[in-house]
């Protein structure tokens, strides 16, 4: 089990070490002069990687995990409070590896994707809501799956059938799915452009008619249940299943990569762990792709 984390540890940073010497304005900004780092840029985005994947949820306890365990792999391990300010700073290079994994593999071309938002709590008692740095991004929201409320963000995801992320967006609890939605296709018009006449399957909430006409128009078809009162939709019977998948992959982000403990208290800290946990699930569709496994989606292999 070990071998297998350390035969993905090893192929990610040679994958990331060769963007940045290929792309070295993707590597966070640092000074001109002074001393250089010692752990590089491809090392400390591994690290974060396999933390997510070995359920690490405290800096400090998995750097002392990674001084015992992982030496082999990381001749030189910084400080906490240095690992994670360092971390922060690397979150576009951690945006853009989730891409560049996720375009190298068979499961980029698939033609349905599915669309949900999850929650991620970011405090459970009053004051945390009041004192917090998150105040005024994380909100009161609530939980239909739970039938709770809670106090933090939600998590936009669009992903393949087979758990891959395409798109993704941290946003605050109220915010409507249907805009995140737009805004992500917005964001990332290539995205769009190579994948023409896409599906897209979504709940209840992805509902309205300027909306799928909006769709429409960016060559998107969308598929989802009727809601009250409506007839009911065409082909509803052959998607219901695949509903599914989504709800199975943020159970694979929250139960096994433990986003729902992310521990972070202010807003870049929660963007990058929540990028980590992404570039995590991303990371072992990729090696499960290139390796031939039958399951993409599975973490057995990697201490899961």
């Amino acid at each position: 089990m070990k071998t297998n984390l350390d035969t993905l540890a090893t192929a990610l940073y040679a994958r990331i070490d060769d963007k940045l010497k290929a792309s070295p304005w993707l590597a966070p900004w640092r000074p001109a002069t002074g001393i250089a780092p010692t752990l590089s840029d491809a090392e400390l985005v591994t690290l974060a990687v396999m933390s997510a994947l070995l359920g690490c949820t405290s800096e400090r306890r998995w750097l002392r995990r990674a001084g015992r365990d992982f030496r082999h792999l990381f001749p030189y391990l910084p400080q906490q409070s240095g690992y994670n300010k360092r971390l922060r700073g690397a979150c576009e290079l951690v945006r853009h590896m989730i891409r560049v994994l996720a375009q190298d593999t068979s499961l980029w071309t698939d033609d349905v994707w599915v669309v949900d938002s999850t929650p991620v709590g970011c405090g459970c008692s009053r004051e945390t809501a009041k004192r917090s740095e998150l105040a005024g991004w994380a909100e009161y929201g609530y939980c239909a799956s739970h039938s709770r409320y809670f106090w933090g963000l939600r998590l936009h995801l669009v992903c393949t059938l087979g758990g891959l992320p395409v798109l993704f967006a941290p946003t605050g609890a109220k915010a409507d799915e249907r805009e995140t939605l737009r805004d992500m296709l917005d964001s990332a018009p290539e995205v769009r452009a190579s994948h023409p006449g896409q599906t897209i399957i979504g709940d209840k909430n992805y509902y309205g008619r300027d909306f799928e006409h909006d769709l429409t128009e960016r060559h998107l078809e969308l598929l989802r249940p009727a809601r009250k009162g409506e007839p009911e939709r065409a082909v509803a019977h052959l998607f219901k299943p695949l509903r599914q998948t989504i709800e199975s992959i943020n159970q694979t982000l929250k139960g096994q990569l433990d986003l729902k403990r992310h521990g972070a208290k202010s807003p870049t800290g929660v963007t990058v762990r929540v990028l980590s946990r992404i570039l995590a699930l991303t990371t072992a569709i990729w090696h499960n792709d290139k390796t031939g496994q039958p399951t993409k989606r599975s973490l057995t292999a990697y201490d899961h």
